[in-house]
């Protein structure tokens, strides 16, 4: 009797222990090491064919190792997406197709609060653009406002948020 009673006293203390554990808080994504040619393309036709008429942006991960992600983001001219600024990490973009400017600099526009680390505006006061094209490269600071202008029907970008050192941020 007295074994039974430790036994059903342990298993209670070990059922309460475990309910007591801390959920996993936005777990690590699987790391994705390696993507073909082939695999952008399908992702391209994948963001051509599923994107909603009014979705100025859609993203897809193509390789990805925490806290780095590269995207793949294909915009489209008829939609205008929203101009960014990241507080917490740099932005770094190739140009896979397309063409368009980028505005960076100046002044958000109706600045609001996004996340604890992003803020977006409709668009930017006295930023310097910039006329992008298949190849080109281009780094945002954090801090930065940025924005997306004048698209030439599609613009494919690679796009890569890079934290500073020490900071836990994710990358979208």
């Amino acid at each position: 009797m007295r074994v039974r009673v430790v036994c059903t006293i342990f298993t209670l203390f070990f059922l309460a222990a475990l309910a007591q554990q801390p959920a996993a808080q936005n777990p690590t994504p699987s790391p994705k090491l390696f993507a073909s040619s082939g695999d952008v393309t399908a992702m391209m036709a994948k963001a051509k064919s599923e994107r909603k008429p009014d979705q100025p942006n859609f993203a897809q991960p193509i390789v990805q190792l925490a806290p780095y992600t590269a995207n793949l983001e294909y915009r489209v001219g008829s939609v205008a997406a929203p101009a960014s600024l990241h507080e917490r990490e740099a932005e770094m973009f190739y140009v896979v197709e397309g063409t368009g400017t980028l505005v960076t600099g100046g002044k958000l526009r109706e600045e609001k609060r996004t996340n604890a680390e992003n803020l977006t505006g409709t668009a930017i006061d006295g930023g310097t653009p910039r006329r992008l094209a298949k190849g080109d490269w281009v780094m945002v600071p954090e801090k930065t406002p940025h924005w997306f202008t004048q698209i030439d029907g599609t613009l494919v970008l690679m796009s890569i948020h890079l934290p500073h050192a020490g900071t836990t941020t994710s990358s979208r």
